[in-house]
């Protein structure tokens, strides 16, 4: 009786694994993350993160906040850094002034219904 096809065998062996010299495989840092989450009743908060150390976040809250007419601040989070938010629905808006102004459109995701 032969049983072959039961021997342990793994065809993936002599190949190693070919992600192990690249860290950053599915990574989200290289995007800017612009989110909205739901306050309480009609109120949302729109949220921009993963801004590039080139970009002052506070000069740029500050152009956020006479362009759209809204208020906001920049927190500051232990996971994400320096995060942006906005009072309203400002997705669309930030995505296009941030595109106006230079920055790529396919580094910006944006999230949310």
């Amino acid at each position: 009786m032969n049983v072959e096809n039961l021997n342990n065998f793994d065809p993936f062996a002599e190949d190693g694994d070919p992600l192990a010299g690249n860290a950053d495989v599915g990574s989200q840092s290289n995007y800017l993350h612009i989110r909205i989450q739901q306050r309480n009743g009609r109120k949302t908060l729109t949220t921009l993160q993963g801004l590039p150390k080139e970009y002052d976040p506070k000069k740029l809250l500050k152009a956020f906040k006479k362009e759209f007419a809204c208020n906001g601040n920049v927190v500051d989070d232990e996971e994400m850094g320096e995060v942006i938010q906005l009072q309203g629905d400002q997705r669309v808006k930030i995505a296009n002034f941030l595109v106006e102004k230079g920055m790529n459109k396919s580094s910006i995701k944006i999230h949310g219904f």
